[in-house]
């Protein structure tokens, strides 16, 4: 029976034949990651079993990137404990404030995920990586600590649903529209501990940054894992990124999925998830005219440079509406630079934004952005819980950079195509 690229990774680390569906397995890491929340806990356990050693210095990356620079007393103590253990065991990949980023957005950019891996880290959104046709997860953080100690992880080998992609992108639509259009057609749930593989020709429509919006997101359809076929754009991103060998796997034609969807890119509209599900999604047409207070421009979902250019373009000449407070969050300090370049970050300010340096900040309601009681905020961030940015009286609509950045001008839910 064929596999999908999934169960192929799973089994090449595994060190079998194949996997089928359900099987119970250990596999072979190639990276874990921890950030300032999650890593202090990781290693708290990791003490607490008694061990003094870490598996591959090289195959551990920590990044501070939650609550940093640090908010509070406690946030301090947190990234202290992970700068202690960090500095302890020599770890290679350790990434503190001005050299960090938001981490989904760092990995790649450093190069340290590739084709073909298995990856775990102690953040749901791990599940970035497969834009790159990686295995990449969230776990949790007693997994964290044990994959540092062993380099080893179990699994359970999922099933897969096929996401055919076909068209090609209308103005002002993006990979973000693709994720939310998708979870909004399965549901929360939908792919609950399976595989999202995507395919079709439409895939060579998205950029990179597109891909990596749509593998951030897998989790909130409740997917193991997101995962793209590598093609000229996977290489020429990897080319001076990755230097080390790497071997990509295509799923075979005779893959069983568990079904299939099917989405036309070109029959997409810019589209929003409403309060309090990702899944509560609605095309901003339906919609448009709803009031909000705050804009957020960012985030491991949305805060690479083609997000930053697309809100740019729109903002470009013109100022945010009175009332509204819009902040933008560029995803790490290259990204940060080069919107500098472009001449990104003067649009913002002079429309009237406050530019953050990379921090995940108000996506968890942590700092750099926290909602009071009764206010609504438009983000690209990929949560929309009840009390995910504030108050829980307030609310988060999901949306991508262009739509964001339109609905800052506008003071209201607004369709990029008419401002």
């Amino acid at each position: 029976m064929g596999m999908t690229m999934t169960q192929k990774i799973l089994a090449r680390h595994a060190g079998l034949p194949e996997v089928t569906t359900g099987q119970l397995i250990e596999a072979r890491l190639d990276l874990v990651l921890g950030n300032d929340i999650t890593t202090p806990v990781a290693i708290t356990e990791f003490e607490k079993a008694g061990l003094t050693q870490v598996f591959d210095r090289d195959k551990i990356a920590i990044v501070l990137d939650h609550s940093t620079p640090c908010k509070d007393i406690k946030s301090a103590q947190l990234c202290a404990q992970a700068r202690d253990f960090a500095q302890k065991y020599s770890i290679t990949h350790f990434y503190d404030v001005g050299t960090a980023g938001i981490e989904h957005a760092l990995l790649p950019e450093k190069g340290l995920c590739a084709p073909g891996e298995a990856i775990i880290g102690a953040d749901s959104h791990t599940c970035t990586y497969g834009a790159l046709g990686a295995f990449s997860t969230g776990v949790g953080s007693t997994d964290m600590a044990a994959g540092m100690a062993t380099g080893l992880a179990w699994f359970k080998v999922p099933a897969a649903i096929k996401v055919i992609l076909k068209g090609k992108f209308a103005p002002h639509v993006s990979g973000k529209d693709v994720i939310l259009h998708l979870i909004g057609l399965i549901g929360v749930d939908g792919a609950l501990y399976q595989s999202l593989e995507f395919a079709g020709e439409g895939v060579g429509e998205l950029t990179m940054d597109d891909r990596f919006t749509i593998a951030n997101m897998a989790i909130e359809a409740g997917a193991k894992n997101g995962i793209f076929p590598v093609d000229d754009r996977t290489r020429a991103y990897l080319k001076g990124r990755v230097d080390r060998p790497w071997e990509a796997v295509e799923a075979d034609a005779d893959a069983v999925y568990a079904r299939e969807v099917v989405i036309d890119l070109s029959q997409l509209r810019p589209t929003v998830s409403l309060p309090h599900l990702p899944s509560n999604t609605k095309t901003v047409d339906e919609v448009a005219g709803l009031p909000i207070h705050q804009v957020v421009i960012g985030s491991c979902t949305n805060g690479r440079l083609k997000d930053l250019a697309e809100a740019a373009a729109i903002l470009a000449g013109k100022t945010v509406a009175p009332g509204v407070r819009c902040i933008v969050i560029p995803a790490t300090q290259q990204i940060y630079l080069d919107a500098m370049k472009a001449g990104y970050v003067e649009t913002f300010i002079h429309a009237g934004c406050a530019v953050s340096t990379p921090t995940c900040g108000p996506c968890l309601g942590g700092h750099m952005g926290v909602m009071a009681a009764g206010e609504r905020c438009v983000s690209t961030t990929n949560r929309n819980f009840v009390g995910r940015m504030g108050d829980v009286s307030s609310e988060v609509i999901l949306a991508s950079p262009a739509v964001a950045a339109a609905s800052a001008l506008a003071g209201c839910v607004a369709d990029p195509a008419k401002i």
